[in-house]
């Protein structure tokens, strides 16, 4: 199993748990393993490498409001570090998975607090730094912030309790609720780069 020195190998527990929930051979995942611990030796992406790593992967993106989100998003056990076995299955879930698993993941952005419910505050926060990614032509300012936020708080919060569940959140955005499922979509554009445009890495050399 390929790792570098002085770092453990990948655990079978880690291994098999990896390879049970994507379609990605033992053989793949361990040469995935051994190119994450060349670039992150100590087999964790802190919070500043991480940075380094969506400015090297979104060029083109203004991501900085956003890096904190989408980190908490990989960090699912809350440790402030991403390891590999984190980074794999939002990876794959992101490229790979359903509707709904995407929006899982997508919900832990706006769950800033990690409560597993998205509060009125917390869509205010989100919208406000997702909306800073819109080009100049879809001008930001507080007050359509403010509104966008209250429009899709409302979409969301179905029971009108003041707060938003993960079901609640994902049954919005599949139901097509105008505001919600933009906003998915927006988030999803950062992962999905769109085909075309100036891209020509697909004529191959």
């Amino acid at each position: 199993m390929g790792c570098v020195p002085g770092k453990e190998p990948l655990s079978e527990k880690d291994l098999e748990f990896i390879s049970q929930h994507t379609d990605i051979s033992r053989e793949e995942v361990e040469q995935q393993y051994k190119n994450f611990l060349h670039q992150y030796p100590n087999g964790k992406i802190t919070r500043s490498s991480f940075k380094e790593l969506m400015r090297k992967c979104y060029p083109a993106a203004n991501l900085i409001k956003l890096e904190k989100h989408i980190f908490r998003m990989y960090d699912t056990n809350n440790d402030n570090h991403i390891d590999f076995r984190e980074f794999m299955m939002v990876l794959y879930i992101l490229s790979k998975g359903t509707p709904e698993q995407n929006l899982e993941q997508i919900f832990r952005i706006f769950d800033i607090n990690n409560d597993h419910e998205i509060s009125r505050s917390e869509m205010k926060k989100i919208v406000k730094d997702l909306f800073a990614l819109l080009s100049s032509k879809e001008q930001q300012t507080a007050e359509t912030d403010a509104k966008m936020a209250d429009d899709a708080f409302t979409e969301m919060d179905v029971d009108k309790d003041g707060k938003v569940t993960k079901e609640e959140f994902i049954q919005a955005c599949l139901s097509h609720e105008k505001i919600s499922s933009m906003m998915a979509l927006k988030i999803t554009d950062i992962f999905i780069p769109e085909e075309g445009g100036s891209s020509d890495e697909n004529n191959g050399d």
